[in-house]
């Protein structure tokens, strides 16, 4: 079983695009990087085991990409997804 999490990033100027890519690219267990109007320029969601050391894994393998400034973490518990309707 996986927990998802999302986070927030803010970037430097210009570089939006850039670090979206990067993520997509380059970090492994991201699942979807949307570009974000307000406070922050990306939102990315990461799939991660259920025994991953969260605070590890965003100060090791999200905040150390280049061109990222800062970092609000949004972590999830229970999925509520629609059902199958006929």
């Amino acid at each position: 079983m996986m927990t998802a999490i999302f986070v927030f990033i803010k970037c430097e100027l210009g570089f939006a695009n850039d670090v979206a890519a990067d993520l997509v690219d380059n970090v492994e267990n991201v699942s979807e990087v949307y570009s974000t109007s307000g406070q922050h320029d990306l939102l990315a969601k990461f799939q991660l085991p259920k025994d991953a050391d969260i605070g590890t894994f965003v100060t090791k393998q999200v905040q150390t990409r280049p061109h990222i400034r800062d970092t609000f973490t949004v972590i999830t518990f229970s999925p509520f997804l629609p059902s199958k309707r006929a």
